[in-house]
């Protein structure tokens, strides 16, 4: 592991590769729940939300701007080679509606797995939410909000993000 801020120690992620690079200030939450592959960048300021139960797993060669939030609640699998831009925020749990009575933030979670395939790229600022998954070298547009999945060569933008075309 190599540090140009503070640093983390590896040994307290359930696996980390070697090569990879912590920025200032990126703060790391359960990493017993963390596994983390060769060569992956961490931006400044970014939060890797760990969870008590579930796991994130980021692959060797992603690359993660400054500023981007990841909660691994629901389970996170981030495939290799991914760009992920600055201030992307990627989410897998949500409150349940259930009791109009009842203030929103006081209501159940639910938990529903992300999963970003092999070579993607996410924009700056992109929102990817609980359920979503990627496919294989899809591109999702800055500041998109990704409410459901798509295939792979997908290329998605806008809110909600809706698929542009196919790259292949």
């Amino acid at each position: 592991m190599r540090s140009h801020g503070s640093g983390i120690a590896p040994w307290k992620f359930a696996q980390q590769g070697t090569g990879c690079v912590f920025e200032t200030a990126v703060l790391v939450f359960h990493p017993e729940n963390i596994s983390i592959g060769e060569r992956v960048y961490f931006g400044h300021q970014t939060i890797l939300k760990g969870y008590y139960k579930n796991t994130m797993k980021i692959g060797s060669g992603t690359w993660i701007g400054q500023q981007c939030f990841i909660h691994s609640a629901g389970g996170i699998e981030i495939g290799e080679e991914v760009g992920i831009g600055p201030g992307v925020k990627i989410l897998t749990s949500q409150h349940k509606l259930q009791d109009p009575s009842v203030p929103i933030m006081h209501q159940k979670l639910e938990f529903a797995p992300v999963r970003i395939g092999n070579g993607c790229d996410i924009g700056a600022n992109a929102v990817i939410l609980p359920g979503v998954v990627l496919g294989d070298f899809s591109q999702v547009g800055a500041g998109a909000v990704v409410t459901k999945s798509f295939p792979d060569h997908s290329i998605v933008t806008g809110v909600p993000a809706a698929l542009q075309r196919k790259f292949e």
